[in-house]
């Protein structure tokens, strides 16, 4: 009932939406129109004004998960279904976290909409969820069917980054060819500096004492430690909806940092750090720092304000991987 609720309310406001444009219309030309972008999370969003640069004027982009709502949990209001239904590109993430989507584009007012769907880029660099040796299993529904789940958190590679901007820049590119030019070079410079990055991750692994990180926690990094040929341990996968660690785990993940050695438990980002602290406290030497890495799930519209990038981010994460492999 919910759900065909926001469904009816979203085609009355963009019928409404519909009914201003066809007035304006009766009345003059519209000489300011401006390419409109739909993201869902921070890194597209930001991958999209990378590559509009100096040109980000002529464009409209909106970041819905713009309040620290993780992809998760989000459901669309209507004012949002408005705005895919009207944009000129959609890109959104494509996991289950994204079953809303299909609902939403059926609404689509714009027939000439472009739409990205991030794991259709990655296609085969898709990675399944994995449960590793010790971690807490989310108990899988009696009668539910095992189909392959592909982890969401795409956007945690570099490598990733740089293939799903060259996707988005393209698109842009053929919807709004008088700027093409100017995408295409910004796009350029992007990934010079992604690759660039891409390369320090590369140092800094090599360098390091430490080959395995170990998360109390959700376990986001699956691109990235990937990428790098580092293992991991953690207390849940990615998408896991557990907040509470069972003692066999917490048992098992500290034995694992006294074994490694390894002078750091990782967390990502958030204020509550119990499973962390509980590791600590059960390892025999209980002097392990806890360092949290940034998986960008609660990046706000307010944190973009502020000045913070993808790119910004991601150097931060290295500071903080540099430190755990030590």
């Amino acid at each position: 009932m919910k759900k065909l609720i926001w469904i009816v309310t979203a085609a009355i406001l963009v019928m409404g939406a519909l009914s201003a444009c066809a007035q304006k219309k009766e009345g003059q030309a519209d000489n300011t129109k401006k390419l409109k972008v739909v993201t869902t999370i921070f890194p597209e969003y930001d991958w999209v004004k990378a590559i509009l640069g100096e040109d980000g004027d002529n464009a409209e982009v909106t970041m819905l998960l713009d309040s620290g709502v993780d992809l998760h949990s989000y459901q669309p209001t209507a004012e949002d279904i408005m705005k895919i239904a009207t944009c000129d590109l959609f890109i959104y993430v494509g996991g289950e976290s994204d079953t809303w989507v299909e609902d939403a584009l059926k609404e689509a007012t714009n027939k000439d909409m472009k739409v990205i769907n991030l794991l259709e880029v990655l296609g085969s660099d898709l990675k399944e969820e994995e449960v590793v040796e010790g971690m807490q299993a989310e108990e899988e529904e009696e009668g539910e069917e095992e189909e392959p789940e592909y982890d969401e958190h795409v956007w945690l590679s570099l490598s990733n980054a740089i293939t799903l901007t060259e996707k988005i820049s393209e698109t842009m590119q053929s919807i709004d060819p008088g700027h093409a030019k100017g995408y295409e070079e910004n796009t350029t410079g992007y990934i010079e500096k992604l690759k660039a990055l891409d390369g320090k991750y590369k140092q800094v692994v090599a360098e390091g004492k430490q080959k395995t990180l170990l998360f109390g926690d959700r376990f986001p990094f699956r691109y990235l430690v990937d990428d790098y040929d580092l293992s991991y341990y953690a207390a849940f996968v990615g998408c896991s909806a557990e907040s509470e660690a069972s003692f066999e785990t917490i048992q098992f993940l500290a034995k694992k940092m006294d074994e490694l050695s390894l002078s750091a438990v990782l967390t990502i980002e958030g204020k509550e750090h119990k499973i962390a602290e509980t590791i600590v406290k059960n390892t025999k030497e209980k002097n392990q720092e806890i360092l949290s890495m940034d998986s960008m799930q609660a990046t706000t519209a307010e944190d973009v304000e502020k000045g913070t990038t993808y790119l910004s981010i991601m150097e931060k994460n290295l500071d903080v991987l540099k430190e755990a492999l030590q």
